[in-house]
């Protein structure tokens, strides 16, 4: 790798960016986040890396969700406890599948800004600039709204601080004690329609059962009450990472003080463009969002640049291609990678290629949809002898009617009753536990063949 700084972005095309039209203004707020702590710490990332690496091995399992963008105005305590709670409870049923541990890495603490298919749109034959998430510009459709403010950027640095402050205290405070965590599941089972789900919630139950009695957790208390849990968000902003971005005294290397992984997205991954170029020069784990439009020869630059050194846990591939597509586009992209001998973690985004419009004109995810993907992940990965390590999604501990489907049915005519988000369809709490379940499923099967052809 040749010698990096945290600027040589500036140097490369830039895309999904805004244009301040205050450089003043601009140089004062990045000025003050750069005085400001980092977010995270090079530790923490090294960690997480390691955790990624055992994933791509499949010795671990990435669960990584959260909203699609983070809201000022929708940014309180109760929002944070309940994602978090919910990504408990998946992660331990999750565990139970997987018969391994479950990273938890949220969309949390930085996930402000939001790439767009166009730069402006149009209501009511009113032109404006598109919004482009809350740390950029707002999402009130008038002309002073949409003007990129850079001081935004420091209110959602304070945001991130004390998301990640709560969330450091519910990990280790005790509310992330594991036989709690069951009982929030053990709740979601009762319901008639979830009796599906009842038998794998008594395994678990009785598991803990005969910890308890053979005084395993007395021994574990400590394991067994505090979680590890990171924070992710597309790396977007580049002012934002830049000045967030510091020298780690023990390794030497930069950091991306902005959260534990960023990712790259889709419509950002230019092999020569200015988001590749930050993010290769980072020691964070780093995501790369892998869609329909991804070539082999892309894929095999992006990974030369993003991983020279081959590390096992640097790099992540999020696939979204869209139900019924899956077949197509991941065995190339597989044996593209198994081809170069590249390490990576390959994890599911079915989120993203299964957007539609509702009859009643809001976008939404059809369960079903979201469920087929993943299905078809874990297909062609036992199909290719390779390892399914993760899923992606977006989700909210909420109750709101965002994505159609699930156990309690939420119909076209249902999404206008909570329908809360800035952006793009979340998955509710009942359908997020409903597909952790669905997913353990997936997980223990594709472990029961496994044993079964190396007992053969």
């Amino acid at each position: 790798m040749t010698e990096w700084t945290k600027t040589d972005w500036r140097a490369k095309p830039r895309v999904q960016m805004p244009d301040y039209t205050d450089p003043a203004a601009l140089a004062a707020a990045t000025a003050q986040l750069a005085k400001y702590p980092p977010l995270v710490f090079a530790g923490e990332a090294r960690r997480l890396k390691s955790h990624l690496g055992a994933a791509s091995r499949g010795e671990a399992f990435l669960l990584q969700g959260g909203d699609c963008a983070e809201s000022f105005e929708q940014f309180s305590a109760d929002g944070i406890r309940d994602t978090f709670k919910v990504m408990l409870q998946m992660a331990m049923v999750l565990t139970y599948g997987a018969k391994v541990p479950v990273i938890k890495v949220g969309r949390m603490a930085g996930q402000f800004a939001k790439p767009r298919s166009a730069p402006t749109e149009v209501v009511g034959g009113v032109e404006l600039p598109s919004y482009r998430g809350d740390i950029i510009n707002e999402l009130a459709f008038t002309p002073e709204a949409r003007i990129p403010d850079p001081a935004k950027m420091l209110q959602a640095y304070t945001q991130a601080a004390a998301t990640l402050n709560l969330l450091r205290a519910f990990s280790t405070g005790g509310y992330a004690d594991v036989n709690q965590v069951h009982s929030w599941t053990l709740g979601f089972t009762e319901s008639k329609k979830a009796e599906a789900y009842r038998e794998v919630a008594n395994r678990i139950s009785d598991t803990l059962d005969f910890m308890k009695a053979a005084g395993i957790n007395r021994d574990t208390a400590h394991t067994l009450q505090t979680v590890e849990f990171y924070t992710s968000h597309e790396g977007l902003l580049l002012e934002y990472e830049e000045a967030l971005t510091r020298l780690d005294s023990t390794s030497g290397k930069w950091l991306a003080g902005s959260g534990h992984m960023i990712w790259i997205g889709d419509r950002t991954r230019q092999p020569d463009g200015a988001h590749v170029e930050f993010c290769r020069g980072v020691l964070n784990p780093i995501g790369l969002k892998c869609g329909p439009t991804m070539t082999t020869d892309d894929l095999r630059r992006l990974m030369a640049r993003l991983n020279p050194q081959n590390e096992a846990g640097k790099l992540t591939l999020i696939v979204r291609f869209g139900a019924g597509s899956v077949g197509e586009h991941l065995p190339r992209l597989i044996r593209a990678v198994e081809a170069e001998g590249a390490k990576v973690l390959w994890t599911c985004d079915p989120m993203h290629g299964n957007t539609i419009k509702s009859s009643t004109g809001y976008k939404t995810r059809p369960f079903d949809s979201v469920l087929r993907e993943v299905r078809e992940f874990f297909s062609v990965h036992e199909a290719e002898g390779t390892v399914p390590g993760g899923v992606h999604f977006e989700m909210t501990g909420q109750d709101v009617t965002e994505c159609i489907g699930g156990l309690h049915a939420v119909s076209e005519e249902d999404l206008s009753d909570r329908y809360h988000t800035a952006c793009d369809p979340r998955l509710n709490a009942s359908q997020s536990l409903e597909l952790a379940f669905l997913v353990a499923e997936e997980l223990s099967q594709l472990r029961g063949n496994r044993q079964s052809r190396e007992a053969v």
